[in-house]
């Protein structure tokens, strides 16, 4: 990971890559201190991303710029438009999970259509969680797991959108899918239904 230096610095680099990753940081937020630590460990195992931290306290307009408004984000850029915002600490593993088809460069599945983004909110103690799970990995449905009893924003939001806080709840590309249910996980993911399954 490199850190930009100046606004000039920023547009050379934006004309070089079709897509890259800032992160906005300031050394008087530990919470940023922790992200820091994080993205670097992201850029090791992600040498093909090109992400560049942003120190606040020496850049002072760039966060303006693209509406950056605390310490930690990370913008995701696509032909120098913000694709993604990612705020707060996440882990090395969430970052990679996150910005892995950012840019656009995951492939088409097998049918052709855009990859699907799935994201699966459990919690401790949840028996259908682990069924779910077990589920998705027989079919071959890669995801993004979400431990609400440790993300309270996650938690929030996810009431919000459904209007309930049980888990297992499913996320695919923006659709909710509340409980282990089947028959939506298969129409909503091309799943041929398995009928001898209990």
């Amino acid at each position: 990971m490199d850190w930009i230096t100046d606004r000039q610095h920023f547009e050379r680099l934006k004309e070089k890559h079709d897509f890259l990753v800032l992160f906005f940081y300031g050394g008087f937020s530990e919470p940023a201190q922790r992200a820091l630590r994080e993205l670097e460990e992201f850029s090791r195992e992600n040498e093909n991303v090109p992400i560049f931290g942003v120190d606040v306290q020496k850049i002072k307009d760039l966060h303006r710029q693209f509406g950056v408004e605390s310490v930690p984000t990370v913008l995701a850029l696509k032909k120098g438009r913000a694709n993604q915002l990612l705020r707060g600490v996440k882990s090395a593993r969430f970052y990679s999970l996150a910005l892995a088809g950012a840019g656009g460069q995951r492939a088409p599945g097998r049918s052709g259509k855009a990859p699907r983004r799935v994201v699966v909110y459990s919690g401790p103690g949840c028996p259908a969680c682990g069924q779910l799970k077990s589920y998705l990995r027989r079919h071959g449905v890669g995801f993004r797991e979400v431990d609400i009893a440790r993300d309270e924003r996650a938690a929030r939001e996810l009431t919000r959108r459904s209007g309930q806080m049980v888990v297992p709840q499913t996320d695919i590309n923006g659709r909710l899918v509340v409980g282990f249910d089947k028959a939506k996980l298969d129409t909503l993911l091309g799943i041929q239904s398995e009928r001898s399954e209990s």
